[in-house]
């Protein structure tokens, strides 16, 4: 069994990112999902056929996963968008910058040109993450996030070109 392994995932995976998913989203502090969305959705969502699904197993479990995929169509469609979940039971230890490298990685290899971030919680501390990492905010909306503990904050949309 490998440690820490960053892989493809496949549909037998999504069991195994439901329950953080699930936990993340219904926080409210991150995601511009519905809190309460059932779990179809939430596969339909991060599943989606037209998205990469990466996940990070750690000793046989999945404790992260990822997407990336097209942000807009047609003759924009070089510009890529992800989004990035750690088991809040898995954090502190680097998994989400360990990820986020690969993801980057395999999406320039995938013929990406650059990747932006449509709605970024201005409280999220993976905010300084994704700037540690190159991007920069473009543009915030201010107050446009509920979020459960600080009220009305921005959402930061945020670029990073690959080349």
């Amino acid at each position: 069994m490998k440690i820490m392994e960053i892989r493809d995932a496949v549909a037998a995976d999504w069991p195994r990112i439901w329950p953080f998913w699930r936990t993340i989203v219904a926080a409210g502090e991150t995601y511009t999902w519905d809190r309460d969305t059932p779990e179809d959705a939430a596969r339909a969502l991060w599943m989606n056929p037209a998205a990469r699904v990466f996940v990070v197993e750690d000793a046989g479990t999945v404790v992260a996963s990822a997407y990336v995929k097209p942000n807009y169509g047609g003759p924009a469609s070089a510009v890529a968008n992800a989004g990035f979940m750690v088991d809040p039971a898995s954090g502190g230890r680097g998994i989400g910058r360990r990820l986020a490298e690969h993801v980057l990685t395999e999406a320039r290899n995938d013929g990406y040109r650059a990747m932006v971030f449509n709605a970024v919680v201005a409280t999220n501390p993976a905010v300084a993450l994704w700037q540690s990492l190159g991007f920069t905010i473009i543009g915030t909306i201010p107050d446009a996030f509920d979020h459960p503990a600080h009220g009305p904050v921005g959402l930061h949309v945020m670029h990073k070109k690959f080349r």
